[in-house]
């Protein structure tokens, strides 16, 4: 597989200190449609504070009973959107769900992106969790491991080749057509998220890392080593959601994703993720107020 380093990669594993990203929406709820300019400053002021990447989901319709319909937005209209509104920060998704998009068109909106940005762009890629989604978009849910492999390698092929040939259920290219623009680097970042319904070998081999949901400790430590065995040096990227209690010494209490804890607590927690050999570490704006949220928070990231 091409070794690429672009720049969002190397912004978020080309050293040793773990780094933190953000997810969209930064302020609001996650039903309603975020305010674009207040999200454009929110995003300035993370990079500012030193926040390294900007991560949105790819949530094609809204399901009331999942709860959220991430930022609402298409992602890749809306990190085009962040680009323009930010220098050097890492955009990712997290992540595109492969099974309901064509690799072709997937394979031009992440170059796109990834030239627009200058290379800050990183792909977190998932197969889907959301069941009507599947109906709605003509897709057997239970083809989504062999979908999401093809599309993986459709997509490849359409970056790193010139005039392709390829064929699958997506369709056929017979060598007269080609996909542009390329990648800065080759190729894109691509960070499959979960298991994706695939082996771990196959994560391994064909992940330029692997993007997971919040896992307690003990669990985390098996993970990690079988991820060791299969990627090698490979990142591990994780979510963390952060809500800081007013009370800094203030121990943990699990919430979805993650944990309500006080300052201190967290700085001993994301120290023990370094160590552990965690790379990157999605985490929240806690509280209701998004800037003071990212101040506090700011706070605690200088600390570890």
């Amino acid at each position: 597989m091409t070794d690429h380093r672009n720049a969002g990669y190397e912004r978020l594993f080309g050293g040793d200190d773990l780094t933190f990203g953000l997810g969209f929406p930064l302020a609001g709820g996650r039903t309603e449609t975020p305010d674009p300019d207040e999200e454009a400053r929110l995003a300035a002021r993370a990079e500012d504070l030193g926040f390294d990447a900007l991560w949105a989901r790819d949530v094609p319709t809204y399901w009331p009973r999942f709860g959220d319909a991430g930022q609402t937005f298409d992602p890749w209209t809306w990190l085009g959107y962040a680009a323009a509104e930010t220098e050097e920060v890492t955009l990712g998704t997290a992540s595109v769900v492969l099974t309901l998009r064509h690799p072709l068109h997937v394979a031009k909106q992440a170059a796109s992106l990834d030239r627009l940005s200058d290379g800050r762009f990183v792909m977190g890629v998932a197969t889907g969790d959301r069941d009507p989604e599947f109906d709605a978009f003509g897709v057997d849910r239970e083809e989504r491991g062999e979908r999401f492999r093809e599309a993986v390698a459709t997509i490849r092929a359409a970056w790193g080749e010139t005039y392709p040939e390829r064929a699958g259920a997506w369709g056929d290219l017979d060598g007269n057509l080609d996909v542009v623009p390329k990648p800065t680097a080759g190729t894109v970042p691509m960070l499959p998220t979960g298991r994706a319904r695939q082996s771990l070998d196959w994560l391994g081999e064909h992940g330029d890392g692997w993007l997971f949901y919040h896992l307690p400790d003990d669990t985390l430590d098996a993970y990690l080593d079988d991820w060791r065995g299969v990627g090698g040096d490979k990142p591990f990227a994780m979510v963390a959601r952060t809500e800081l209690a007013d009370d800094p010494d203030a121990g943990p209490r699990a919430v979805h994703q993650g944990y309500r804890a006080g300052a201190d607590w967290w700085v001993e927690y994301l120290r023990g993720l370094e160590t552990k050999g965690v790379g990157h570490v999605l985490v929240s704006v806690p509280g209701d107020d998004p800037d003071e949220g990212l101040e506090r928070l700011a706070e605690v990231i200088d600390r570890v």
